[in-house]
């Protein structure tokens, strides 16, 4: 949630900012509801106030004046209560749907307005014709999208083989690349509760992309950023103890509806994936230093493995409802002749914290402050799959994949 205060006392500069980022948002609606559960609020305290005024001169003397007062005074509270009521929930509905602000540095529009600012080595050249990964993977049996399609449904993965070794390969290289970045490893669980996804900032506005366990009142993890965001919820900590960063290798379940298309076949976009996740909790002055060594982190894994790939500045419209800044990692796939989005890292300032209330004090601090939280994908594997499949696809449809992988190798 973005700072009451600042939307009160800056309203202007609020209402910009917030259409810098999501154009069709009403902030005005959202300020008018603000102003008015406060005023019903003072009226139904006032009124409380006066019925129990009433309640003490009756346990003197009750007269007939006394008691239509205090009847009148009762049916006002109980409308103004009921009111009261619907006006909060109206202007907590509309306060949780809105985005976080961007920082001001941010390019403005959209994807087309997205900033290049980092691009690595070269797009790879090949003497033939080029497969994509589901070619491939089919023809050398890493891939099986139609056991998949027949366990689960369409949009799921199964992956044999090689593919299988290659998967655990990249998430044992990625866990020991954030290790040494100083990223505590977290195994979080795999459901999720409401709360937990309202504090992350998914609920309410993306609950139709979470799978739910209506029996149990759970839902399947989205994302380990979840879990990690809830990892300190309610807690205050000591100084001393931030920066706080940790990482979380997960399966990640989204239904992303009417998101697929037919450039999106096989591994690109599925409904279940994994992921290795890095969040960090810090002070505020220090969030986009952190923010720079995340991106850092992630990107090491390419630079590893040989991939060409490039880092763009995403302007405010592309950038995540959470995030105030975001850098998007985008590798190079030849089978799609595109480059696509294998890490997002993004600085969330004091958005997630403040659904949370996770707070830091200094030993000498009088009052708590809120956290700065930001994660990023480190990195989503599927993806990188693909840009190792097609990146280092032979002529003869083989595979031949980088020595790095080697000691994480289980074939």
């Amino acid at each position: 949630m973005i700072d009451l205060e600042f939307l009160r006392t800056q309203p202007a500069v609020a209402e910009a900012l917030i259409a810098k980022k999501e154009p069709r948002f009403d902030t005005a609606r959202l300020i008018t509801l603000d102003q008015q559960v406060r005023a019903i609020r003072a009226e139904v305290e006032q009124l409380r106030q006066q019925k129990n005024e009433y309640a003490k001169q009756g346990a003197q003397a009750v007269t007939a004046q006394l008691r239509e007062l205090s009847q009148e005074t009762g049916k006002k509270l109980a409308e103004r209560e009921k009111e009261l009521e619907q006006t909060e929930h109206a202007f907590k509905t509309l306060y949780l749907s809105c985005p976080n602000l961007p920082e001001a540095d941010l390019p403005e529009g959209g994807k087309e307005a997205n900033k290049p600012v980092k691009v690595v080595g070269q797009k790879p050249v090949f003497d033939f014709q080029v497969k994509n990964h589901v070619e491939l993977g089919t023809n050398l049996g890493w891939l099986n999208f139609e056991a998949a399609t027949m366990i689960a449904g369409s949009n799921f993965a199964l992956y044999k083989k090689d593919a299988a070794a290659l998967i655990y390969a990249l998430g044992m290289m990625m866990l020991k690349n954030n290790l040494a970045h100083g990223y505590e490893m977290i195994v979080p669980p795999a459901l999720v509760n409401e709360k937990s996804l309202e504090v992350a900032s998914n609920f309410p506005k993306f609950k139709d992309q979470v799978y739910a366990v209506p029996n149990d009142h759970l839902f399947l993890t989205p994302t380990a950023e979840v879990d990690l965001a809830n990892l300190y919820r309610d807690a205050i900590l000591a100084t001393d103890q931030l920066p706080i960063r940790m990482t979380a290798w997960t399966s990640c379940f989204r239904r992303e509806a009417g998101t697929y298309g037919s450039a999106e076949r096989g591994l690109i976009r599925i409904h279940q994936f994994e992921k290795v996740e890095l969040f960090v909790l810090c002070e505020p002055q220090n969030s986009n230093d952190e923010l720079d060594r995340m991106v850092a982190c992630a990107e090491l894994i390419l630079k590893k493995l040989d991939l060409h790939y490039r880092i763009s500045l995403l302007a405010a419209q592309d950038c995540s409802f959470a995030s105030a800044k975001t850098f998007d990692i985008e590798v190079w796939l030849p089978g799609q002749k595109e480059y696509y989005e294998v890490s997002s890292c993004s600085n969330c300032t004091d958005f997630q914290s403040r659904r949370g209330r996770i707070r830091y004090k200094g030993a000498d601090d009088k009052r708590t402050q809120l956290v700065h939280t930001l994660n990023g994908s480190s990195l989503a594997l599927p993806r990188l799959m693909v840009a190792l499949m097609e990146t280092y696809q032979q002529a003869d449809g083989s595979i031949v994949l980088p020595d790095a992988l080697r000691e994480y190798w289980l074939l």
